[in-house]
């Protein structure tokens, strides 16, 4: 159900997406997730869902920002290699996530990252994002 070829809404919408990831506070959660969260256990990832924990903020902005804008795409309001072309970063959260997905919506949602899942192997653009974020967040994980 994907959208076949990129138009000027697709410009537009991409644009807006990207004021919004300038924005304070979404930028500090960003900084703050691509640098702090390297979950090497499904704990690691549930303490970062607690409540109390300090990045719990964080998580919770990334995590449903990408689910929406993801969404956009699985709905096909956008064109997937248009989006994909400069909003892989959700991609790279979901690599980090994606050991721990079934446990996750065993545990929280069975729903939990839906969409971003769909991205990564439903479109053509996204499973190549995927596999090489993937493989990278292997590698960064494994030297830290």
């Amino acid at each position: 159900m994907s959208k076949e070829k990129a138009d000027y809404h697709d410009a537009e919408l991409v644009l807006r997406l990207y004021e919004t990831r300038r924005e304070s506070v979404m930028r500090d959660s960003r900084n703050a997730i691509s640098g702090k969260f390297w979950p090497k256990s499904y704990e690691d990832v549930q303490a970062f869902a607690k409540l109390e924990h300090p990045l719990n903020p964080a998580y919770r902005q990334i995590a449903s920002y990408w689910e929406m804008v993801y969404g956009i795409v699985r709905h096909g309001i956008v064109n997937p290699d248009f989006f994909l072309e400069s909003n892989g970063e959700g991609l790279f959260f979901f690599a980090k996530i994606h050991p721990f997905l079934e446990r996750i919506r065993r545990d929280t949602s069975p729903t939990a990252f839906g969409n971003a899942e769909w991205v990564a192997t439903e479109t053509e653009k996204g499973r190549k994002l995927f596999a090489t974020y993937a493989a990278r967040v292997k590698k960064m994980s494994e030297s830290r």
